[in-house]
């Protein structure tokens, strides 16, 4: 059992839906306050509304440094401390090569990159104060392992994370602030359910367990790294896909079979 985190503070940006939603009600749960903040004000309040009175929700694009520096602001004025940042805001459009504009490629790294580092600024002040803080970010299998057609752009935000862990953790250290990352495989999420049962099921037979992990998958995952437990652990990444990255292609899952 983790050390109760009740009371402290979390601010979960993306938070409004998908992976963000399961981190935002999954903190909630804990008993941690819980800031969630989306580009949609609306959106990041019905989630906030799921979570309780613990919970409210803030309206911050997080490419932008003032929107980031106000909603660490809002955390402080309405909780008094920022114990914990998620990380998880990104977008991943599809654009293959031939076609991605450099646009498309500042697009997503502004958001999924830039937006990352802009965001652990902004609360860097108030973790520093308390000489404690935990930083989660949210990358992904794709890029740092794995890729796919059509999300070159996001594969390079996503690896590119990762390089920033590492030498962030370094420089946080001294001050009792831990940042690792989740990196998760193929999640059912909301934005996925129109893609209809054969796609499921493709994406299902290319996974050792058999099944796509959910938000939760992720959400505690991201709780253990927030944790008194995990304080010895930094600038690390943890896999969380049900062994979607092991075979080295679908025939070693083909005569896999299962328990009788």
């Amino acid at each position: 059992m983790l050390t109760a985190l009740a009371g402290r503070t979390a601010i979960i940006t993306g938070g409004s839906k998908g992976i963000g939603r399961g981190l935002a009600k999954r903190f909630g749960e804990a008993g941690l306050n819980v800031l969630v903040v989306a580009r949609s004000l609306t959106e990041a309040e019905r989630v906030a509304a799921e979570i309780g009175p613990s919970a409210s929700g803030f309206a911050a694009d997080v490419r932008d440094a003032a929107a980031c520096q106000a909603f660490a602001a809002a955390a402080l004025e309405r909780y008094g401390r920022i114990d914990v940042l998620c990380a998880n805001a990104g977008i991943f459009p599809a654009a293959r090569l031939d076609v991605m504009t450099g646009d498309d490629f500042d697009t997503v790294m502004d958001t999924n990159l830039k937006g990352t580092f802009l965001s652990v600024a902004a609360v860097l002040p108030a973790m520093k104060a308390r000489r404690w803080g935990r930083i989660v970010v949210t990358s992904s299998i794709t890029g740092p392992i794995t890729g796919y057609p059509g999300w070159a752009h996001y594969g390079a935000s996503k690896a590119g994370q990762l390089g920033f862990v590492r030498t962030a953790a370094i420089e946080l250290a001294p001050w009792g602030i831990t940042m690792n990352a989740v990196m998760p495989g193929n999640i059912r999420t909301e934005g996925l359910d129109g893609l209809g049962p054969d796609y499921f099921a493709k994406m299902e037979a290319s996974i050792p367990m058999a099944r796509l992990g959910g938000a939760e998958d992720i959400a505690n995952a991201a709780l253990f790294f927030a944790s008194e437990e995990a304080a010895y652990i930094t600038g690390q990444s943890l896999v969380i896909d049900g062994g979607q990255v092991l075979p080295e292609s679908l025939a070693a899952l083909e005569d896999l079979g299962g328990p009788a």
